[in-house]
């Protein structure tokens, strides 16, 4: 509530404003959905043979980041396109992805994930980083620039990261003071008709598919 939501069962997100905690003038919901699939287009250009590619996922707000993420966990985790699996863990901070219950994940993230849940994104890559023995550390929404750090950190640790960026194209991802540098962008958007749209880039900004 300190920071203006909270989180119910099922990982829906409650946005609240208003003058304080008992007096509320609005409220937003953002209804999270699991849908199972959406990322299996591109798994083909994040793997790499028996490794993936350190990868973030880009789009303005509400335009299915997080819903990619979540699926490429689930993927990544039980290797449901085929290819192998990873231990993955996942830093949760508004509980979106996993939609944690009593310490349980609602969401399907596979058999190998583990999930640190309703921490600060920074704190929480760093722990897992050397709690957890991850493979991969999955993160939603890097923004700050203790976030940055700490994705960079990962990366010169050999550990592969899937995480989310707020931008509307690679011009203004590129132009991101500190983000570290990753193989492969995904862009989500939306075409002429509204219909969700993916497209991947690699490192350099050069477009595959």
């Amino acid at each position: 509530m300190k920071q203006g939501f909270f989180t119910i069962e099922g990982g829906h997100r409650i946005g609240v404003a208003g003058t304080n905690k008992s007096d509320i003038g609005a409220i937003n919901i953002r209804v999270a959905s699991q849908k199972k699939g959406v990322a299996l287009p591109v798994m083909p250009f994040i793997r790499d043979g028996d490794d993936i590619f350190n990868t973030f996922i880009i789009s303005p707000p509400g335009e299915g980041k997080t819903t990619m993420l979540r699926d490429m966990i689930r993927i990544l985790s039980d290797g449901a396109d085929g290819g192998c699996s990873f231990k993955v863990a996942v830093v949760d901070e508004r509980s979106e992805i996993g939609a944690s219950y009593l310490g349980m994940p609602q969401n399907d993230l596979g058999k190998r994930c583990d999930v640190l849940d309703g921490i600060a994104k920074t704190k929480g890559m760093k722990m897992l980083l050397r709690s957890m023995s991850p493979q991969i550390i999955a993160v939603d929404e890097l923004g700050s620039l203790g976030d940055y750090n700490a994705a960079q950190e990962i990366i010169n640790s050999g550990i592969r990261i899937l995480g989310t960026i707020h931008a509307k194209d690679l011009q203004e991802v590129f132009s991101k003071e500190r983000l570290p540098k990753v193989n492969r962008y995904i862009l989500v958007k939306r075409d002429k008709n509204s219909r969700r749209i993916y497209e991947v880039y690699d490192g350099e900004g050069r477009r595959y598919a």
